[in-house]
């Protein structure tokens, strides 16, 4: 056996990854190992001598790149949350490495011609839901990855993929390292009036890391980034920080237009090498949406709810703002710290009136036990793992009820240099066949809360709570999937459909009887008052149409990206600014977004992001169900656990939906709970 750990069955618990053995010099031997065993499996496929079958030809498919999948996996993986020169240089090496061999896959005319001939007899085969779905799935893959085209054709397919493995993760890196070389150092205190303590102390800690002593060291990562821009006083200041932000990769030595330009032009010619209009028109096939022009009525119907509510809410903050004694008109680096205090006015708290309620570790015990009341779990420390970082904390979960393993969790929260802002979950292993046998997932969350400091815990936002129930929603259902093929497991299902686990638990935290599982004083233990969590209740949709109109107005961006025609963009502002005419409240007073947009142009989301809103509807019109049912009801929580969390990409996210609600989702649903329609008539 390999003494590469990356090629080894780990004899972790769980077979998880031996992460304190893994160096960066195993990944590209890894890779090219994997490779090759994936490429003597294929080729035993094609020599075959008997007739195609859905086992012999499409099981053995699904099979034959598993190492290489796990290997890269870990890669990508490390990717984003360690990051570093080395990774990234790795990631332009490997990235066209596996591109190529995934189109030596799905080039291959005798694969093709198997699988084509296990499809074309698929109605007499008596296939389960899942079994069709996977051999449906791998079918359109192989279509529409170019296996009907012509030579000269899959040759240019080859080279547009190629292309696009590496730019995604450059753009990526060059959106971290232009946020990273990023620093206000503050030494007059006056200038942290406004900001709260909390804030401040993270600062001095940062500072003090970085050897200045006796200053405040403010960054653009989230948790340092936004307190100051929605409490400091100092305007000039706030104001510094908000073109930093908003000029990520734009104007510098990270500059991502030519990436964005070089990135849409390939996705542009690959969709219309496929017969496709438009990269949109090829993305949304393979979703729920199906079609460019659903996604854009879509997108209008919001736009009329959301857009004369976030002018009702800024024309409100401007009077607010002159109240407070701004003379000058409102700006974009004012919205923040003017909505923070008419929130306060309004509702007679501040969200840092709850931080010190949410110290992180009684809110992850308190979230284990929210999902442990909801689909009987049982969470546990585990020490036996290996991690990649010491701040990474790992728990098995078990069937309450039966004891029955059920999967491994990392969780990584805090942020740290070269680690991707934001938070994600994602498999180092997903649930399904591995090495012969149906395993249990590796599912981790990555996150950048609120670090501790010398004196104090992590103390988290309300909306950092939120995030983590979200991230939670994702990695739980990774891991309840109870299908057999991996790639059909978990989170594996269309995209718009996937945000609807994540999103349906964050309506949990504006529950008393969820927070009140968690949310104590961290040097008394006194519960969140009952008046605070009212408060918070009540101050849900503040400003729900400005922040509606936003996730418009970036869903409508994303799809004017990718239905344009790039022939006819030399500019990358000034086509972001025409993209978004209809949908912004003030010019553009930094560099463009898309620079930094790495969800459409170093993710998944490209021609997607209207996803987020999409999974709302679904979210409310399931959370709605709960709250006619009672927020933890056994009946409604175990069919929604086995008809849509375990199911994965089994089936239709339809058919499953309407499985578990009876019926479509009421498209209505988003709308009445943010308060922008009436209730539906008793």
């Amino acid at each position: 056996m390999s003494d590469n750990p990356l090629l080894q069955i780990s004899n972790l618990p769980n077979h998880a990854p031996q992460f304190q053995a893994i160096k960066d010099e195993h990944y590209m031997p890894a890779v090219e190992s994997a490779i090759e065993e994936a490429r003597t499996a294929y080729e035993a496929i094609k020599a075959c001598v008997d007739e195609p079958t859905f086992v012999n030809t499409v099981v053995a498919m699904e099979t034959a790149g598993e190492v290489l999948g796990q290997v890269t996996g870990v890669f990508y993986n490390q990717l984003s949350c360690m990051g570093g020169d080395e990774l990234h240089d790795l990631a332009e090496k490997i990235g066209p490495i596996t591109s190529n061999f995934s189109s030596d896959i799905i080039l291959d005319e005798q694969l093709f011609a198997r699988l084509k001939a296990v499809h074309d007899q698929k109605d007499t085969l008596d296939l389960s839901p899942e079994k069709m779905t996977l051999l449906e799935e791998d079918y359109k893959s192989f279509v529409r990855g170019g296996a009907l085209l012509d030579e000269k054709k899959k040759q240019r397919l080859r080279e547009i993929n190629e292309a696009l493995s590496t730019l995604g993760p450059s753009f990526m890196n060059n959106a971290n390292k232009s946020a990273e070389k990023f620093e206000m150092i503050l030494e007059d205190k006056a200038d942290l009036a406004g900001l709260p303590e909390s804030s401040t102390s993270a600062a001095k800690h940062a500072a003090d890391e970085k050897g200045y002593d006796g200053k405040w060291r403010f960054t653009l990562d989230y948790p340092s980034y936004i307190p100051f821009v929605q409490y400091a006083d100092n305007r000039e200041l706030r104001e510094k920080m908000w073109r930093a932000f908003g000029s990520r990769a734009f104007g510098d030595e990270y500059d991502n237009c030519d990436n964005i330009k070089q990135i849409i032009t390939l996705k542009n010619e690959r969709a219309k090498l496929l017969g496709y209009d438009t990269h949109a028109d090829y993305v949304l096939e393979r979703r729920m949406a199906e079609k460019p022009d659903t996604v854009l009525a879509f997108l209008a119907k919001l736009k009329a709810a959301y857009k004369p509510a976030a002018e009702e809410d800024l024309k409100r903050l401007q009077g607010f703002a002159h109240e407070q004694g701004l003379s000058d008109d409102l700006k974009p680096w004012d919205v923040g710290y003017y909505s923070e205090k008419l929130k306060q006015k309004l509702f007679d708290f501040s969200s840092e009136d709850l931080r010190p309620y949410f110290p992180l570790d009684n809110v992850l015990a308190g979230c284990f036990e929210h999902f442990s009341k909801l689909f009987d779990l049982e969470f546990k420390p585990a020490e036996n793992y290996e991690t990649w970082h010491e701040d990474v904390k790992t728990f098995e979960l078990f069937e309450k009820s039966t004891g029955d393993f059920v999967g491994t969790l990392f969780g990584d929260f805090f942020p740290r240099s070269g680690k991707k802002d934001g938070a994600w979950m994602t498999a180092y292993r997903g649930q399904g066949l591995y090495k012969g046998k149906v395993e249990r997932p590796v599912i981790a969350i990555v996150c950048n809360f609120t670090k501790p400091t010398p004196d104090k815990p992590s103390l988290i936002t309300h909306g950092e709570v939120t995030t983590l129930f979200h991230e939670m929603g994702h990695a739980i259902h990774g891991l309840l999937s109870k299908v057999t093929y991996r790639s059909l497991s978990g989170t594996s299902v269309l995209w718009d459909f996937v945000e609807l686990p994540s999103q349906v638990q964050e309506n949990w935290c504006y529950e008393k009887e969820t927070l009140d599982m968690f949310a104590g004083h961290y040097e008394t233990g006194e519960k969140i008052p009952e008046e605070l969590i009212e408060k918070v209740r009540k101050a849900m949709n503040f400003m729900v149409g400005w922040g509606g109109l936003r996730q418009v107005s970036l869903g409508t961006m994303d799809m004017q990206w990718h239905t344009a025609d790039p022939a006819n963009i030399t500019d990358v502002a000034a086509f972001e600014d025409e993209a978004t005419k209809d949908t912004s409240l003030f010019p553009r007073l930094a560099g463009p977004m898309s620079c930094s947009f790495s969800h459409i142009f170093a993710g998944g989301y490209s021609a997607g992001y209207y996803s987020y809103k999409w999974a709302e509807v679904l979210d409310a019109d399931t959370f709605e169900l709960f709250l006619e049912k009672g927020l933890y009801d056994r009946t409604t929580a175990d069919a929604y656990k086995n008809e849509v969390l375990s199911k994965g990409g089994s089936e239709h996210p339809g058919i499953l939906y309407r499985n578990f609600r009876g019926r479509d989702a009421d498209p209505d649903a988003l709308l009445r709970r943010e308060k922008l329609l009436k209730d539906k008539a008793a």
